[in-house]
């Protein structure tokens, strides 16, 4: 199982980094460059708008199901046969609320073919979580590694087409269709697999019966929704109070912010499940915290620097237009990463502690203080008020939650550490601004930057090396003995 675990990881890894980038910077981020910043603004704002209510769709099932046929993998064919019939039920609930709230913010007459097909494609999606979730709990992890990037390889194939080979290009209508297609193909590749390990297939609905055991995924349900309003409201508040091109120049830096917090992202998958294990042998959490903190934030401020001394050459290499503007941008969303690295670290121990009410409460809180800094910034600074925005609301959530883990988890931080972290995080800035008044192009100027940040924190001794390595083995240990 151990070695099963590994090279099922490895893979997932390389094909998200493989695929990924191809279609952020292949596809996603020249289909923009090809219809323009109003007509995208348009459509980040309406993809913003489907993927806050997505969670309807699930309300916590994928995380039930993984948990529970994990634990005995012969209730698959009873615990799928209740959920499908669920599952096409929460669908045309998400299409009522999809098309309700989306006539009242007036995409019925200016993008109601986008408001379908993303709205379809936000189905199929969650229906792909949701096959996923039976296909890791059966430890198919392989299978779950190639249907992560299917969606993305059927869509770099078609669109990639319509964009470098095709006469007649790409609009964002064909673009969200195609979207809609690649993650329907893939939910229905999905299905079969999952119907040919099932002995039977009889879908019912036993809503009383599930309603006590959805109940407890529910707190997961409320702080996904609040965390995906405060970080999305932004593109809809754009486009509703300033219009479709603000919107679209505002995506231009999101992207790079989204694109940038990938690796983070993936690094934290790992922590929840090695977080609970620790947890539940009342083990003390703080070198584990520590280790993934500071790889998070040595990640994070690496490429922040790198991108904040060459956002103008960079925006200006990747877009078309704009990109004076997106470029300032970029550089107030980078510094918001490092508290997004660190909500990945402190949230994922507090959902692990089981602090759901606390964390929603820091996520509500989130959300309040979003909306309010964007109703009063955006009408006069526009996305740069977006901006400052999200970096204030990010940077409060991600303080609430160190605090609440410092006295909760009582993480052992010397004051030793916090001084070297801080000299650290200056020498890192410096260096960073003494390469880039270097005489080299831009590109070299970014990744030396890069680099050097990076390596640079062996200076300080912040990593414990070897708490961590020690809790790798265990935490493989585990995956071995199950």
């Amino acid at each position: 199982m151990q070695k099963k675990f590994v090279g099922s990881l490895a893979l997932l890894l390389f094909v998200n980094f493989l695929i990924k980038p191809i279609w952020i910077f292949g596809i996603d981020l020249e289909v923009q460059n090809q219809v323009g910043s109003d007509a995208y603004g348009l459509y980040s704002a309406v993809l913003s708008f489907v993927m806050i209510f997505n969670i309807v769709l699930d309300l916590g099932l994928a995380h039930f199901s993984n948990r529970e046929i994990a634990t005995d993998p012969q209730q698959l064919a009873r615990h799928f046969s209740e959920l499908f019939m669920i599952k096409i039920s929460l669908a045309g609930v998400y299409f009522l609320i999809a098309m309700g709230l989306g006539y009242f913010l007036g995409f019925w007459s200016e993008g109601v073919q986008l408001l379908l097909w993303l709205s379809l494609s936000q189905v199929f999606a969650s229906a792909l979580f949701f096959l996923r979730s039976h296909l890791t709990g059966l430890h198919l992890f392989k299978w779950d590694a190639v249907l992560s990037v299917f969606d993305k390889s059927l869509m770099i194939l078609t669109a990639g087409y319509l964009l470098y080979f095709s006469k007649s290009g790409i609009d964002v209508q064909t673009f969200a269709a195609l979207q809609a297609l690649a993650y329907g193909v893939t939910a229905g590749l999905a299905l079969v697999l999952i119907l040919w390990r099932v002995p039977y297939f009889k879908p019912h609905f036993r809503w009383l019966k599930f309603r006590k055991k959805l109940g407890r995924s529910l707190p997961y349900a409320l702080m996904i929704f609040l965390m995906a309003m405060y970080t999305r409201i932004d593109q809809l508040m754009l486009q509703q109070l300033i219009g479709n091109s603000e919107a679209g120049i505002y995506a231009q830096a999101f992207r790079l912010l989204d694109t940038f917090n990938q690796p983070a992202y993936l690094f934290s998958v790992l922590l929840l499940p090695m977080f609970a294990t620790l947890i539940s042998r009342d083990e003390p959490v703080s070198d584990l915290a520590k280790l993934s903190f500071v790889l998070i934030y040595v990640m994070s401020l690496s490429i922040t620097l790198g991108g904040v001394f060459e956002a103008q050459e960079l925006m200006a290499f990747l877009y078309d237009e704009h990109s004076e503007i997106s470029s300032g941008l970029l550089q107030i969303l980078l510094f918001s990463s490092l508290s997004m690295g660190a909500t990945y670290v402190f949230g994922t121990m507090l959902t692990a502690r089981g602090n759901l009410r606390e964390l929603n409460y820091i996520a509500f809180g989130g959300l309040v203080l979003n909306v309010i800094f964007n109703a009063l910034l955006i009408p006069k600074y526009g996305a740069r008020g977006a901006a400052v925005a999200t970096l204030v609301t990010q940077s409060l959530s991600a303080l609430l939650q160190f605090r609440l883990c410092y006295r909760l988890a009582r993480l052992a931080w010397q004051k030793s550490f916090l001084w070297r972290f801080l000299a650290y995080s200056f020498q890192a800035l410096l260096l960073a601004y003494g390469l880039s008044l270097l005489d080299m192009d831009w590109y070299w100027s970014l990744l030396f930057i890069i680099g050097g940040a990076a390596a640079s924190v062996l200076l300080w001794k912040l990593l414990p090396w070897t708490q961590g390595i020690e809790l790798l083995k265990q935490r493989l240990k585990d995956r071995n003995s199950t």
